[in-house]
C-alpha cells in the first residue's frame, strides 16, 4: 500500500472504529496518562509502545471469535492478548493522543512455538500475524508490540525495541542463532481490523486452535504458554 499524503483522507487512521476504539474512556484516560509531558508524535509513540509491549502478556490461547474480544478497551481490560489484539490496542492508543496509526498484517513462520501450540494448529505457518503502523515524520514506521519482555526472556528472543524513526519487526534469530521468525507473504495495512476475513480464515486454517477448551472463557491461560517456554527452554538446554 502506498503512504497516503495528509489529505481528508488521511483522517481516517485517526477516527476511532468500533475495534480500534479510541475515543472509549478507558483507552482515551489510558493513552493521555501515558503521554503526560510527550511533546511530539514521536515521544508519544515511544510512550506508548513499551507499555503496550510489557504490561499485557502475549497469549496465544483462549481467541475467540467475537467481535467485542477483539476491540482495544477489552484487552486494556483483560490484560493480555494475542499479537492482533495488542496492534489494536497500540493503534487505538496512539489514535487517542492524535499520532495516526493503522494495522499491518503478514504471514510468518515461527519456529519457537510450543509442543502444544503446534499440536492446536498443526503447522508452523502463522497467518495474519498483527503489528501496528504509525505515522511519524511525514511517514509510516512499523511497530510490533507482540512478545512482551518476560515471555521474550523465555525463549531467549532478544525483545523488539522501538525509536520511532525505524521499522520494528519480529527477528529473523534468537539469541543463539537459531531461526525465529521468517516473513513469508505481506497482507497489507488497514485503516481497521478486517475481523470476517481474519476469523473466516483463522476457522479453514486453525480449527482445533480456535476450538480449544476453555477458549470461550473471558480469561485466557496465558501462564500455561510462558510454563511451557520455559520448559521447553529448559529441556533444550539440558
Amino acid at each position: 500500500m502506498s503512504n497516503p499524503d495528509r489529505s481528508a483522507d488521511f483522517d481516517v487512521y485517526l477516527r476511532p472504529t468500533s475495534f480500534i476504539d479510541s475515543d472509549h474512556p478507558d483507552v482515551r484516560d489510558y493513552a493521555i496518562d501515558l503521554t503526560r509531558g510527550a511533546t511530539t508524535d514521536q515521544d508519544k509513540a515511544l510512550a506508548i509502545f513499551y507499555p503496550v509491549r510489557d504490561d499485557f502478556l502475549y497469549s496465544p490461547y483462549g481467541v475467540v471469535a467475537r467481535r467485542r474480544a477483539m476491540t482495544a478497551s477489552y484487552t486494556l481490560k483483560r490484560g493480555t492478548g494475542f499479537c492482533v489484539q495488542k496492534a489494536v490496542l497500540l493503534a487505538a492508543a496512539a489514535r487517542a493522543v492524535g499520532v495516526p496509526a493503522r494495522l499491518a498484517f503478514a504471514d510468518v513462520r515461527n519456529h519457537l512455538s510450543t509442543k502444544r501450540l503446534r499440536a492446536l494448529m498443526d503447522t508452523d505457518l502463522f497467518i495474519w500475524h498483527g503489528y501496528t503502523e504509525l505515522y511519524l515524520d511525514d511517514r509510516w514506521v512499523k511497530a510490533t508490540p507482540a512478545f512482551n519482555l518476560a515471555l521474550c526472556e523465555r525463549f531467549g528472543v532478544v525483545p523488539l525495541d522501538f525509536d520511532g524513526r525505524t521499522d520494528s519487526i519480529l527477528q529473523e534469530y534468537d539469541r543463539d542463532g537459531r531461526r525465529h521468525m521468517e516473513y513469508v507473504a505481506d497482507r497489507g495495512a488497514y485503516a481497521d481490523l478486517p475481523f470476517d476475513e481474519m476469523f473466516d480464515d483463522f476457522k479453514a486454517l486453525y480449527p482445533r486452535w480456535l476450538e480449544e477448551p476453555g477458549s470461550n472463557a473471558e480469561t485466557s491461560p496465558e501462564e500455561d504458554f510462558y510454563s511451557e517456554a520455559a520448559q521447553e527452554n529448559r529441556t533444550t538446554a539440558e
